[in-house]
């Protein structure tokens, strides 16, 4: 079993990604051949600083590391430094109809918003597609935001497979049993975000324990004072209650009011990062080690990905 798991290199990595993406990529190196990928080359559907591009994707390499990712176990690779993804990307965009990229809804939604739109913007689910169809992997972990691009990578597969013969794995979407669906703390209807625009409801990892105590305090609740599990009518109330659980893997007990479940949720989310904390810190002062292991990964997982745009080069007619 290979399973893919990607990240983008913007913004500050928050609790949300590491409950429902981190922390499974760490449970699945026990039982499954990962990659972690840092998607720098998806960074440049937009407008971009170069240098914080760069220190973006060397800090989430750090973060991955900081949180348990084995890169003996783990390759953790840059989209950008394994130069099959690119070549693979433009093979594919041969068997992509424009209907097909032009309805992927980040296009839609930004298209529709006016100003400039970068044609990578339109193509980047292709580009995401030849991210996982190049390493032949089995499994891809997938939230909702992200099924759509995941089921275009199939379809493409799967008609590039009819049309020249079997090239790509197929590969199947995953939910990972452990991996916590965390939401704004402050918006407790919407997913917790890096782009969100006020940081009021995100849990950054690197966090100290003062600001996550106060923004666990300042989580919206309601006026019902009863601490229910009731996603509909108490969306804040359940979400601390999920978080409680996600962090320590056990139930929430019961609660007479909403500071004791404030209480408890801030010292179990610091529980949690604070080893976070402490090796991201240890990591900081060695950025050339992080750097290496970006180069190992590389290596260690470009034979395949060779080996991949080999057959899809041969399948399509080009030259050896």
């Amino acid at each position: 079993m290979k399973r893919l798991t990607g990240f983008q290199p913007t913004g500050n990595l928050h609790l949300g990604n590491l409950l429902g993406a981190m922390r499974p990529l760490v449970e699945a190196q026990e039982t499954a051949e990962s990659i972690a990928m840092i998607a720098d080359l998806h960074a440049m559907t937009m407008e971009h600083d170069p240098p914080a591009l760069r220190r973006s994707t060397l800090g989430v390499a750090t973060m991955l590391l900081a949180a348990g990712v084995d890169p003996a176990r783990t390759a953790i690779i840059a989209n950008s430094q394994v130069p099959e993804h690119a070549e693979l990307h433009y093979l594919l965009e041969c068997v992509t109809a424009y209907g097909e990229a032009a309805r992927m809804i980040q296009f839609k939604e930004k298209s529709a918003a006016g100003g400039p739109v970068r044609l990578s913007l339109l193509t980047y689910p292709v580009l995401m597609a030849s991210d996982i169809l190049v390493h032949d992997v089995n499994q891809v972990p997938v939230g909702e935001d992200q099924s759509q691009h995941l089921e275009l990578a199939r379809t493409l597969a799967t008609r590039f497979n009819a049309r020249y013969g079997e090239t790509f794995t197929v590969p199947e979407g995953v939910r990972p049993e452990s991996a916590a669906r965390i939401m704004d703390l402050a918006e407790p209807t919407a997913k917790m975000s890096k782009s969100s625009v006020s940081a009021a409801g995100r849990i950054g990892l690197l966090d100290p324990p003062e600001v996550i105590r106060k923004t666990i305090s300042r989580a919206v609740t309601d006026t019902l004072g009863v601490v229910r599990h009731d996603r509909v009518n108490q969306p804040g109330v359940t979400n601390l209650l999920e978080i409680l659980t996600a962090c320590t893997g056990s139930p929430a007990g019961a609660y007479s009011s909403y500071g004791a479940l404030k209480r408890d949720v801030t010292e179990a989310v610091d529980a949690l990062l604070a080893p976070v904390r402490k090796r991201h810190a240890e990591l900081s002062d060695d950025p050339g080690y992080v750097r290496e292991i970006l180069a190992e990964g590389k290596t260690r997982v470009r034979p395949a990905a060779l080996a991949t745009v080999r057959r899809a080069r041969a399948a399509i007619g080009l030259l050896d």
